[in-house]
């Protein structure tokens, strides 16, 4: 027999206090980012690859744009890791005001290492999204790994974090989203053009 109603309803507010300390660890580790680090293909885009004659197309959410060039004027490091190339995605990317890009990487964690010494930043300053395997090894070596809700299950297991918006659909735009609010950086700034 199942228990009546009202103890189902008193039990929900115990379920949460349970994840409470939880929420409050994440939400502590969202406000200590200073650099965000994203893959492309399944986090910036939403992984599909158009195959036309004259090239590969991939396609950007607008969403994410608004938010990349406000961390940007907001003072965040916003770093673009990898491993395929797109001369028209660099261009995007660099028009949102976005100056570390590395394409074509195939040691993704070497890569952000190398870059966080240069940099000299702690890994828990670091958020990373990525959505799939070859992403595994450069996420566990930040201090906020993040996933889009699409990530395969290997990715989703080991978050710290999973969107609720899917790769190139408005996941970037949500821990950007998070970290600058947290920060008292998210301004309504009116004149950033969602390019």
């Amino acid at each position: 027999m199942a228990p009546p109603f009202s103890v189902l309803v008193l039990r929900i507010p115990y379920f949460c206090s349970l994840l409470l300390p939880v929420i409050m660890s994440i939400l502590d580790q969202f406000k200590s980012i200073t650099t965000f680090v994203f893959d492309m293909d399944g986090v910036l885009t939403d992984g599909t690859v158009y195959v036309l004659e004259g090239g590969q197309y991939r396609r950007m959410n607008i969403k994410d744009g608004y938010a990349l060039q406000l961390a940007v004027k907001k003072r965040y490091r916003v770093v673009v890791i990898s491993g395929a190339t797109s001369d028209p995605a660099t261009d995007r990317l660099q028009k949102l005001g976005i100056v570390d890009i590395f394409m074509g990487v195939k040691d993704k964690k070497a890569r952000l290492e190398a870059y966080m010494q240069q940099h000299g930043l702690a890994a828990a300053e670091v958020l990373m999204m990525g959505d799939d395997i070859p992403d595994l090894e450069v996420m566990q070596s930040v201090g906020l790994a993040c996933a889009p809700a699409d990530a395969v299950t290997e990715i989703r297991g080991m978050a710290h974090y999973i969107s609720l918006h899917p790769g190139g659909m408005g996941c970037v735009r949500d821990v950007i989203e998070k970290v600058l609010k947290l920060n008292d950086h998210w301004d309504l700034h009116t004149h950033t053009a969602s390019v």
